[in-house]
């Protein structure tokens, strides 16, 4: 192992954004609970029960697009509706409509709590370019470039796979290994020789789809045996665990 914690064979290092390098996971998880609960009201029983914004979050929606979230989450209530487009208002009772009232929320909140780092993982980052290894941020986020800019984190990536990029390449979301084996692919890296860090459950299932050389699991809520179960190499609480330190 070398003094970043990783597998001597690793080149690139591929991060997840909320929960990883930017605490915003809690900001989206409150955003879909805002999203879904009105919208839960109409139903009755167990249909109708509020979202919850951890066992919820984490199985249906954390890491995942947006639209897929939508799809997930509902689909555990029995709930089904129409897709809709992208360019859904946000009051529309579809799959792209509900999507697009929680990116409202998201941004909203995000504009008025600002944005923040986790410190552990920018010291690690800093450590991980020291070294000579090649990076990529890789998020189902629409909005990735916009919260690397507000904490002053985007000169730390090479390559930046997201939202965007996933929707102009056609690239299926997490748990689907593609997003990230996109950026291996343009840091010019084989999956085998690239790491994953990852904090949500469908991070875990695409980096060992993908066959990546090392999964970390990045555990900010207490499930480090789910990350285990879903594929996680090692789980940290916080990357500075795993030395690097300048």
């Amino acid at each position: 192992m070398t003094q970043l914690g990783l597998p001597d064979t690793i080149q690139a290092c591929l991060f997840d954004l909320d929960g990883v390098v930017t605490k915003t996971a809690l900001v989206h998880a409150a955003a879909w609970k805002e999203t879904f609960d009105p919208f839960l009201r109409d139903y009755d029983g167990a249909q109708g029960r509020p979202f919850d914004a951890v066992a919820d979050y984490d199985e249906y929606v954390d890491g995942r697009p947006r639209a897929d979230g939508v799809r997930a989450f509902l689909a555990s209530r029995g709930i089904q509706l129409p897709e809709g487009t992208p360019e859904d208002p946000p009051d529309a009772r579809t799959v792209h409509g509900v999507g697009n009232r929680k990116n409202l929320l998201l941004l909203e909140k995000i504009r008025t709590g600002g944005v923040e780092a986790y410190a552990g993982t920018l010291r690690y980052l800093e450590a991980v370019r020291a070294e000579g290894l090649r990076t990529a941020i890789v998020s189902s986020s629409a909005n990735c470039r916009d919260v690397l800019r507000a904490v002053g984190a985007e000169h730390f990536f090479d390559v930046r796979i997201d939202g965007v990029v996933a929707a102009e390449r056609h690239l299926p979301g997490k748990p689907h290994p593609d997003t990230f084996l996109a950026a291996a692919r343009d840091l010019g890296v084989e999956p085998s020789h690239a790491a994953v860090f990852e904090d949500a459950l469908v991070g875990m299932d695409a980096g060992r789809a993908g066959g990546f050389g090392y999964v970390v699991g990045v555990d900010r809520v207490g499930q480090a045996d789910a990350l285990y179960a879903h594929g996680a190499s090692i789980v940290v609480q916080d990357l500075a665990e795993l030395g690097g330190k300048q």
